[in-house]
């Protein structure tokens, strides 16, 4: 009898400590199926962002906006047409939102230009370590002039205002926004 009693005892550890280790060993193997797959996941940079439009949308990238989980890219036709897509920031699906015509004489320094969007992302990136939120073509309607407008997020929660030349594609202005309210994060 005491062999018996003996053996239920031995039975009941073993049950008991088994269950919660088989249990952790089996969360432990599920989670190591699942992580490849998380990490597999990349944000899509401004950069890929506007070769994924002009992929979709062929012409020159006026602005590029991130917008939460969605690039927001401009895009401008030879022949004058206006896009505005959407390039998704998980997997840079694109979708277009809205084509229009466009006389395009407001647009002509811009087709001009030397540098494009994506280089201008580049030379405030060199500048600035981060991440680029923003570009866009600005024409200063105060003194003539022309430049890409780069916003880059730093590693340190800073704000990057970045002006780069669209004919020599260097950086002619850089100030910082300490005051970082920005919500399209």
């Amino acid at each position: 009898m005491k062999r018996n009693l003996y053996a239920v005892s031995a039975a009941s550890v073993v049950l008991m400590l088994g269950g919660p280790v088989a249990a952790a060993a089996a969360a432990t193997a599920d989670t190591a199926r699942t992580a490849p797959a998380a990490a597999a996941r990349v944000d899509v940079t401004a950069e890929a962002a506007i070769a994924a439009a002009l992929k979709a949308h062929p012409g020159v990238v006026e602005s590029v906006d991130r917008d939460g989980s969605v690039w927001h890219v401009d895009v401008i036709s030879k022949d004058g047409k206006h896009a505005e897509l959407k390039v998704d920031s998980a997997g840079g699906a694109v979708s277009k939102e809205n084509q229009d015509d466009d006389d395009g004489d407001d647009r002509a320094p811009l087709l001009a230009a030397k540098v494009t969007a994506a280089e201008a992302a580049k030379a405030a990136l060199a500048a600035h370590a981060g991440q680029v939120w923003s570009v866009n073509w600005d024409d200063d309607d105060d003194n003539g002039k022309r430049y890409w407008d780069v916003e880059v997020k730093t590693a340190d929660g800073k704000t990057q205002n970045v002006h780069v030349d669209p004919a020599s594609g260097k950086v002619i202005a850089s100030n910082s926004d300490a005051d970082d309210n920005d919500d399209d994060t």
